[in-house]
């Protein structure tokens, strides 16, 4: 399971010029350590039911029947199928193709077909397993191949979610003007999220007040959203609550819709409290993963390495059903040319259906799996053109004034050249690959070096910001504190304490004297979903609008002078509130000038601000097991401004263990659209002891959109470890490899392959009879 480590930090003292850049205590970080913080399976309320899912087991069909055991007295068991949806029977989110629970037609396994709930949760496993639902199977897809080839239609009329098409500058030209044309096909698997604590929901029904849920999540207005549909009642009637929540990684972006909708609905029907939490079996073979992804690319190079433009066709898998693959297929959309200068380039993507279970979020979402092929790619043109890695990557790194491959210009006074030499000075490249090369040649353990730069844009794509239209509110209290009002959820990665110190620094007051408000629709304003890299530089933004916008109407009323002392700011706001009530500021998301996308050319700026990075991976592979490991790992990126130096690393370590995963470890087995090793004793994933030492090295050169400076950090580790380490290991092998993960057993059989070719080289030919 993965998890974020706690945080004690420093204490500042009120003599302290400013709190950005301290690692102060984490808000949440002493409940969380003594057990006092509390989980959704801590919940219990009276007269509480359980409540569980009979899920289908074929991939596609129709369902003729279902059936309940007479063994079981079913008189005791709360029942729901799709007929008792109050209200739209799907999971509102962008296409509402996805129905809450299946009405006729299965799309995949694992699919919710029957609701049960009863006092004791203990009776539901035999419950479950006495719900018999029997079907007519029709034919199914379980590739992108196939769903390309359109033997089936699935989906729509053609089975693809969504397309995009990026051009720029002529490429059909190019081919004729290359020295070279390097082609190249690169492939990432799904990955599980595998959060520290599974799914759940509680859900409460009160024909006045409506349907109130509590439960693990990250986007409480996603859910709210959904349940409006739902359940057929107005937004006053849906209440949506976020308790403590352990890790999510974009699993528990649009998810926990589904599960608060089942809650809801037995609620609705019983009249009584419903809680639903997954144990971990379920949670990893019903919910959402990284989509699987295929990558093609064409690249036209002049012979000094410097590309003349290409063609990049990017393909995700979508599962059954759209959920959120046109944002993650726009993502890997725009960041399949890396940090790199295309003069031309045209990127056709698409997102097509499968009938597995639908992929959604995850770290980085899109970007890690076109970035992948990207790199690799790199290094394949670098060979080729008879370059090193290093070099044809310089020569070829986007500098201010160029552009993008959406023709944004780049603004910042980024350089790409000096990140690489920093970066690979702290891995001490030049050297090892010298030292390396000489003991590969007598040693059974090869070892060798790769490096990866990449781009990672912060907050929503393009015109995504101006639709949020985010709002962020702030409170002075009668204590004389501060209270911040956001939507923004904390799961382990910061939230509450990086947004406690913008607002801090913001009124110069002390860290302590700030709070965050839980998340509860009924109280905090719709500050946007905490996703895309968007907390810190787009929220955290509007945080300090709102803590300018109370110190001014503080000052403006005469209650507060225009400088002030700590405790003058706390006397000002116990009298404002004491004598005029409700203090209050709200602070809503402008697009900045110069910031301009467009939504059918998909041309523009497309983010308000990237971060960059190179890393550089060291690896071994042992010719006795055929077991690759990550011996030393450099992460440097630009990031703007780190905010808090201890949560800021442990993002980056956190992110770079994840993405050893990805490359290394985590593979998700399919037999006819299910997951089969959904289990932690056979979906393996990296422990402490198999992660390397890491060494993290910021840079800073700020960013006028974001909080102090502040760009994204959360996804930007995802994007980078994974072709890291497969240019190292082939550096070290001399085999290429171009599919994630790679396992001991991919090794053994690409060099199996290689000998087994050789041999039929140099092996003399027999003479005939």
């Amino acid at each position: 399971m993965r998890f974020c480590a706690y945080c004690e930090g420093v204490k500042l003292t009120e003599s302290e010029e400013t709190i950005i850049g301290t690692s102060v205590p984490r808000k949440e970080g002493r409940d969380k350590v003594t057990g006092a913080a509390r989980y959704v399976d801590d919940i219990r309320l009276p007269g509480m039911l359980y409540g569980a899912t009979v899920r289908s087991k074929i991939a596609r069909g129709k369902i003729k029947r279902i059936s309940f055991s007479p063994e079981i007295d079913w008189n005791e068991y709360v029942i729901a199928t799709a007929k008792d949806v109050p209200g739209k029977n799907c999971i509102a989110l962008i296409l509402d193709d996805q129905p809450c629970l299946v009405d006729g037609v299965i799309n995949h396994p694992e699919e919710p077909v029957v609701l049960i709930a009863h006092p004791d949760k203990h009776a539901l496993a035999k419950a479950v397993e006495g719900v018999v639902i029997e079907s007519d199977p029709l034919p199914a897809i379980y590739s992108m191949e196939g769903s390309e080839k359109q033997s089936e239609i699935i989906w729509g009329t053609d089975n693809i979610f969504k397309s995009f098409l990026i051009e720029k500058g002529d490429v059909d030209r190019v081919w004729a003007e290359a020295d070279f044309i390097v082609e190249g096909e690169y492939f990432t698997g799904a990955q599980e999220h595998l959060y520290i604590e599974n799914n759940g929901m509680i859900a409460v029904f009160d024909s006045v007040a409506g349907v109130t849920v509590w439960g693990s999540l990250q986007c409480p207005f996603y859910v709210h959203k959904a349940l409006m549909a739902l359940c057929g009642l107005p937004e006053e009637k849906i209440r949506v609550v976020q308790l403590e929540t352990g890790g999510a990684f974009g699993g528990k972006e649009e998810y926990p819709s589904m599960i608060a909708g089942h809650a809801s609905i037995l609620a609705m029907k019983s009249g009584r409290p419903v809680k639903i939490v997954y144990d971990r079996l379920e949670d990893m073979v019903a919910t959402t993963k990284r989509h699987p992804s295929r990558t093609r690319h064409r690249t036209a190079l002049r012979k000094d390495g410097k590309i003349l433009g290409g063609e990049i066709d990017f393909t995700i898998d979508g599962g059954a059903y759209a959920t959120l693959s046109s944002v993650v297929l726009s993502r890997g959309t725009i960041h399949a040319g890396g940090p790199y200068l295309w003069p031309s380039v045209r990127i056709r993507s698409k997102a097509v259906a499968t009938n597995t279970p639908p992929h959604g979020a995850f770290r980085g979402f899109g970007a890690p799996q076109s970035l992948f092929a990207m790199e690799r790619h790199m290094d394949r043109i670098a060979k080729i053109v008879g370059l090193s890695p290093v070099e044809i990557r310089r020569r070829n790194f986007l500098q201010p004034g160029q552009t993008t491959t959406t023709e944004q210009v780049i603004r910042e006074p980024i350089n790409l050249s000096d990140l690489l030499d920093k970066s690979l000075a702290h891995a001490s490249y030049k050297a090892k690959k010298e030292n390396f090369a000489r003991e590969n040649k007598t040693s059974s353990i090869k070892k060798g070096m790769g490096i990866a730069a990449f781009l990672h844009g912060a907050g929503f794509t393009g015109s995504g910001e101006r639709y949020l239209d985010s709002v962020v509110g702030m409170e002075g209290t009668a204590d004389g504190s501060v209270r911040i009002l956001v939507s923004s959820t904390e799961f382990g990665q910061g939230t509450n304490t990086v947004l406690c110190q913008i607002a801090a620094e913001a009124l110069g007051i002390p860290y302590e004297s700030v709070t965050i408000a839980q998340a509860d629709t009924t109280i905090v304003p719709n500050s946007g979903p905490t996703v895309a890299s968007r907390t810190a530089m787009i929220v955290g933004n509007l945080v300090r609008s709102a803590a300018i916008g109370l110190k001014q109407t503080l000052q403006l009323d005469g209650t507060l002078k225009k400088t002030f002392k700590p405790a003058e700011f706390g006397a000002a706001c116990r009298k404002y509130v004491a004598e005029k009530g409700l203090l209050r500021s709200l602070a809503r998301y402008n697009s900045p000038e110069g910031v301009y996308w467009d939504d059918v050319t998909y041309k523009g700026e497309a983010y308000a601000a990237y971060a960059w990075a190179v890393y550089v991976a060291e690896v071994s592979v042992d010719l006795t097991t055929y077991a690759a490991k990550v011996e030393n790992f450099v992460a440097l990126q630009e990031i703007g401004k780190v905010l808090h130096p201890v949560l800021a690393e442990g993002q980056i370590i956190g992110g770079i263990a994840q993405a050893i995963g990805l490359a290394l470890y985590e593979k998700v087995l399919w037999q006819n659209g299910r997951m089969l090793n959904g289990q932690m004793t056979n979906y393996i994933m990296p422990a402490s002891c198999d992660l390397p030492p890491i060494r993290v090295v910021f840079e800073e050169i700020g960013n006028p959109h974001g909080a102090y400076g502040a760009k994204g950090i959360g996804e930007l580790p995802m994007d980078g470890p994974a072709p890291a380490i497969l240019n190292a290991i082939v550096d070290a092998l001399g085999v290429p490899f171009d599919s994630i993960p790679l396992l001991p057993e991919d090794i053994l059989e690409a060099i199996t392959r290689r000998v087994q070719s050789r041999q039929q080289i140099t092996s003399p030919q027999e003479s005939p009879c």
